[in-house]
């Protein structure tokens, strides 16, 4: 897998945090910022938490997750999983 940027805030590269999306020039990872928004968390809050960030960066992962909806959609399995015996 070769770097991909995503945007100008967000890249995928193999040597940082195993390719998964991250901030660039960090290894924030984009699904960590995606589930504070979900958890309630605040921009301001977050910025706090990851003070690299800016609320551009915030803004940028909120845009690629909305352009994942508008391309298609991904089925979560959200059933308890029950481990197999």
């Amino acid at each position: 897998m070769k770097k991909v940027v995503i945007n100008q805030h967000i890249i995928a590269d193999p040597n940082i945090c195993h390719g998964k999306l991250t901030f660039k020039g960090t290894r924030i990872m984009v699904w960590q910022v995606l589930d504070l928004l979900k958890a309630g968390e605040s921009t301001v809050d977050i910025i706090k938490d990851f003070p690299s960030l800016t609320p551009k960066h915030i803004e940028a992962a909120l845009a690629y997750a909305s352009s994942l909806t508008k391309e298609g959609y991904v089925i979560i399995n959200t059933a308890p999983q029950v481990p197999a015996l």
